[in-house]
């Protein structure tokens, strides 16, 4: 028995059953035993591997994004890049390498890096990929850390998302929705009933799905009534964090960019478990393994009011869009031996391949309204309104 089924046993013990989302948010991110609070679950000894750890050409493409997105909104003389649940740095590192990159055209734009992180011991990782040296800071203070990039651009550290100063922002959000809490409902012949855990009476040391025996108010409040599906999941934490990012897009400018694996309103029942890069049961060694559920980028659409809302599309046609086939090919030529070469070509077949992750994760951006002028709010923008990735890359 982990010491977080102990924990579990006694809450719902005391308690009675506890929804998914409840469990899912202590097993997490419970400050003291939570698997994003205790593990460095990423990478090859990790529970899974992510694009930026596959290729730097990804965290490249998106860097290339976000300053097509500048240029596109009249090349402001700030902007401030702000990664919810930056894993172990490599995305960030990769961006703000392009950014240095095209100095001459940046110059002139005062940039800062905010990470949203609550393991220390992934803000450690992060930072010593990331900077050459760090200062913590008073606990009064918002950002609990920061220091300056290895390029030298002013960074830091945040527990919560609502800490995060607004402004222009460049939001991005890898792998990061997933990991929300969701609510998971079942359909029966009296309605619809959300799914609970519960302590198995027949191995107390073990946990098990219920059905609540009548409506709970989530249920009343996150199904609505065109749902034809008969399972359906719902993470309010993700709804309440598109929100967040659509209203600082909305009023400040910038953009946010979503990069997930997850559905358009189709998919049941996806929550799951990983342990070793294998799937694991969810209820089984809770706090040593990750829980993770498809995002529904349909909901995600819904929450987004007042932006203009792109995608999502395929992280093939993302990538293509911004010009990895060159990208690759101009890495091709610099390599230095065979081997160098056909692992690069592995890396591409990983995130460009239908059945790996170029079909399996999605990209949905949100953008102010008046970036297509007349388009109406909250839909998506025509055709020729050329935005990269979700069109050709055009430079302006």
């Amino acid at each position: 028995m982990t010491p977080m089924l102990k924990h579990l046993v006694m809450k719902i013990k005391s308690t009675g059953p506890i929804t998914v989302a409840e469990y899912m948010r202590e097993v997490l991110t419970n400050p003291v035993k939570g698997y994003y609070i205790q593990h460095d679950m990423l990478g090859e000894s990790g529970d899974f591997i992510t694009s930026p750890e596959i290729s730097q050409i990804f965290g490249e493409l998106i860097g290339i994004w976000f300053v097509s997105e500048w240029i596109a909104n009249g090349k402001p003389n700030k902007f401030q890049l702000v990664e919810l649940g930056p894993g172990r740095g490599s995305l960030t590192s990769d961006i703000i390498r392009v950014f240095n990159q095209l100095n001459s055209l940046l110059h002139k734009c005062d940039i800062s890096v905010h990470l949203v992180e609550i393991s220390p011991k992934l803000s450690e990782i992060q930072a010593s990929v990331l900077t050459e040296g760090k200062i913590k800071l008073q606990e009064s203070c918002l950002a609990y850390m920061q220091g300056l990039t290895k390029t030298g651009l002013p960074i830091f550290w945040y527990r919560d998302l609502n800490d995060v100063p607004g402004g222009f922002n460049f939001y991005l959000a890898h792998e990061f929705f997933d990991t929300l809490p969701i609510h998971k409902f079942q359909k029966t012949e009296k309605g619809w009933r959300e799914l609970l855990v519960d302590i198995d009476p027949e191995a107390p040391d073990k946990l098990r799905f219920v059905l609540a025996p009548s409506a709970t108010p989530a249920a009343e409040a996150f199904i609505h009534d065109k749902e034809s599906r008969d399972h359906v999941e719902v993470s309010p934490d993700a709804g309440v964090t598109v929100q967040k990012l659509a209203h600082n897009t909305e009023k400040n400018g910038g953009a946010a960019l979503i990069i997930d694996y997850g559905h358009d309103g189709t998919k049941t029942d996806t929550f799951r478990g990983f342990r070793g890069h294998k799937l694991h049961d969810v209820l089984i060694s809770p706090g040593m393994a990750d829980l993770t559920a498809d995002v529904d980028f349909s909901y995600l659409r819904r929450m987004a009011q007042g932006v203009a809302a792109l995608g999502p599309i395929k992280q093939q046609d993302f990538l293509r869009n911004m010009g990895i086939d060159i990208r690759l090919q101009v890495l091709l030529q610099n390599a230095k031996d065979a081997n160098n070469r056909k692992q690069l070509l592995r890396s591409y077949e990983m995130l460009m391949d239908l059945d790996k992750m170029g079909g399996r994760f999605n990209f949905f951006a949100m953008l102010p309204s008046n970036r297509f002028g007349s388009s109406d709010q909250g839909r998506k923008p025509s055709a020729s309104a050329s935005v990269a990735g979700f069109g050709e890359l055009v430079w302006k």
